[in-house]
């Protein structure tokens, strides 16, 4: 019996019914977990509320809580190639991408936030003689994290470093389509000596389980990562009970903007721009879908981006050559699908080489896309897709850039290709987005804040030391001195 196994045993729910976890990259049955009832919710709130009250954890000195996180990374490091397996089968995922990326960034986020968890101090206040203000940081207490599919470990270990590292108890709901890399990881924190009930993994169906999460009222607050809409029914369900706190991480339609010095940059541009676009096969929230391109290197860029993108290579998520998985599942697939005919039936221009021969039939498999022309107002331009689809347009200034960039509902992140320093602050200050980054495709790193502005997102970032803003809760301590 695998690590996985024993946890789905020790972890199962009173309710029958079961989710099944399926392999997009051939329609075939993997395992079944427990779905999570909304009365198992209340339980499991009921009783880390009863952990985190008795202080076995969040008593614990900062230091010791932060030597259990610790022994945690290095049990992820142990377990890479396992991690990394889960992932790539439940996601689709190629496994070099998990195994060179989300696991080591995952491993990189439980180190980081255990050794910063004793350097986030409170505050003094500039009072007078007669009295002395002092802000301190707490654990919330019950938390809750509600995850994606696209960075199943990745993005548990954004939200369990920093909770856990603060002292909450934290309740995990995976995604239904990914759930054993976070079974997995709770196995190993249990190993490196977490106390029973600090860390208690939920498996279930978002509608169920995260709806139960977002309403428990011991629940006092909450991070979301996913889409738009279902952001919008947290915060609604949030404000009709206990008004926990909520932090909402949602979509991205990103852009991509090359001025006329771009190409200078060669094959590095070329290959951030396929990293932007492809990666995780375009199911990322910070994908670069949208290529603005000033018009005096359009055609160039055009037929350079078109050239790489049909070299990736499509396949097997186990295979290690292969770049290009399946998309998650074939709702995916058909919405991806129909966004692209709809563009096509419209005018535009579709650039793509197809897929490869051999792809198992019932594979949720999509090929690299490209889009010239699209009609305004198009769901290629103005929806999140979530699949390796990029529309290309073009502009003639700034100011005409600036407007394309800032065309669209979501505001999470943005990149902007110059060498003419002034042009790429003016740029950056003038994209509406959380993150810019300037002569390359990234986030930052683990030192910097992670967050969307419009409807990307709200209530707090992941990442660097203000991720911990989500997971604590200041207080006032007034002093009067005599």
């Amino acid at each position: 019996m695998t690590a996985v196994d024993r946890l789905t045993a020790q972890t199962a729910v009173e309710s029958p019914a079961t989710l099944k976890v399926v392999n997009p990259a051939t329609g075939e049955l993997i395992t079944t977990v427990p779905a999570t009832s909304a009365e198992d919710v209340t339980k499991a709130a009921d009783r880390a509320e009863q952990v985190f009250a008795s202080g076995v954890w969040s008593g614990l000195p900062v230091r010791e809580r932060s030597a259990v996180l610790l022994r945690l990374a290095d049990l992820m490091e142990r377990d890479t190639r396992i991690l990394a397996r889960l992932d790539s089968e439940d996601a689709g995922k190629p496994i070099t991408e998990c195994l060179t990326g989300d696991v080591p960034s995952a491993v990189e986020s439980i180190r980081w936030f255990a050794e910063a968890a004793d350097k986030v101090f409170g505050r003094i206040a500039p009072g007078g003689a007669d009295g002395l203000g002092l802000m301190t940081r707490e654990p919330v207490g019950v938390v809750a994290a509600i995850l994606p599919w696209n960075y199943p470990l990745a993005m548990t270990a954004w939200k369990v470093g920093p909770a856990l590292a603060a002292g909450n108890s934290l309740l995990v709901k995976p995604a239904e389509a990914t759930p054993r890399s976070a079974l997995h990881l709770a196995e190993l924190a249990a190993e490196a000596g977490l106390p029973e009930g600090v860390l208690t993994v939920l498996t279930g169906h978002g509608s169920i389980t995260g709806t139960a999460l977002a309403r428990n009222p011991v629940v006092g607050a909450l991070s979301f990562t996913g889409s738009t809409d279902t952001g919008r029914r947290i915060l609604k369900d949030a404000a009709d009970t206990n008004f926990k706190r909520v932090s909402l991480e949602m979509g991205g339609k990103s852009p991509q903007l090359l001025m006329p010095d771009a190409l200078s940059y060669g094959d590095e541009l070329i290959d951030h721009m396929i990293e932007a676009a492809f990666l995780t096969m375009g199911q990322n929230c910070t994908a670069g879908s949208r290529v603005l391109v000033h018009h005096s290197i359009a055609d160039e860029v055009l037929d350079r981006f078109t050239t790489a993108a049909g070299r990736l290579v499509i396949g097997d998520p186990a295979d290690p050559r292969t770049q290009l998985g399946p998309l998650i599942n074939r709702t995916a697939f058909d919405r991806v699908a129909a966004a692209v005919d709809a563009a096509r039936a419209d005018g535009a221009r579709i650039h793509t080489r197809g897929l490869p021969h051999g792809l198992p039939q019932r594979g949720a498999y999509y090929p690299p896309t490209v889009i010239t022309h699209a009609p305004e107002g198009s769901d290629v331009l103005t929806k999140e897709l979530f699949g390796p689809v990029v529309t290309v347009q073009t502009f003639t200034s700034e100011d005409e850039a600036l407007h394309l960039a800032n065309a669209t509902e979501y505001g999470l992140a943005a990149s902007v290709w110059t060498r003419e320093l002034d042009t790429a602050l003016r740029l950056a200050r003038g994209i509406q987005a959380g993150v810019v980054s300037v002569n390359s495709y990234s986030e930052g790193d683990i030192t910097t804040p992670f967050g969307g502005w419009k409807q990307s997102g709200f209530g707090g970032a992941e990442k660097s030391t203000n991720a911990f803003d989500q997971w604590t809760r200041e207080k006032t301590i007034w002093i009067r001195t005599r």
